[in-house]
């Protein structure tokens, strides 16, 4: 799809996923849970079948409203970032936002470059006019981030999740992607 220059000058591929990157995907899941308290999963909890994930990656990849994205380095699996959204008329319109970016590659600037191609991406496929996401109240970073490119709080997850024995709280965000809205 394209190459990003990072922050440090490294070259990051991006490209949209296909089914046979679902192993390396569920793999890559699985390491990244366990660097972060962030996610909804832990280390070696993401549990999908590779049959199960392939047919998600290839629904996902056919629907108008969805995309995956994958952000590669020297040949490794460095974030992903999706919009996924149901295909039923009243709702098609809301996509779900997830990204996420490996420990090694945060600080780079990846996670904003994906973010920046996905919002694009949703403002020009002729369906997408929100994005919806969830974040970890301590995940400061990403907070900061999306606020600065236009999402806004709209509610709080009271003890979402439940992490080290702590309950955390988590952030509902919208983007409106400016369409004009219908009454």
């Amino acid at each position: 799809m394209q190459t990003y220059t990072a922050k440090n000058g490294v070259n990051v591929y991006i490209r949209e996923a296909v089914r046979e990157d679902a192993q390396n995907m569920i793999d890559f899941y699985n390491v990244v849970g366990g660097e972060s308290d962030f996610l909804s999963f832990g280390s070696n909890e993401f549990n999908k079948s590779l049959a199960d994930y392939q047919e998600f990656v290839s629904a996902t990849k056919a629907a108008q409203s969805s995309i995956i994205l994958l952000a590669f380095i020297n040949d490794h699996l460095a974030g992903i970032a999706s919009i996924t959204s149901g295909q039923k008329a009243r709702n098609k319109h809301n996509g779900t936002l997830g990204i996420v970016v490996a420990q090694a590659y945060t600080g780079m600037g990846i996670g904003r470059y994906l973010l920046q191609m996905l919002i694009q991406w949703a403002r020009e496929n002729g369906i997408t006019k929100k994005i919806n996401l969830i974040v970890s109240e301590p995940n400061t970073r990403a907070i900061s981030l999306y606020r600065e490119l236009g999402f806004q709080q709209e509610g709080i997850l009271k003890h979402d999740a439940y992490i080290n024995g702590v309950y955390i709280d988590a952030i509902a965000m919208g983007l409106w992607l400016g369409y004009e809205q219908q009454v």
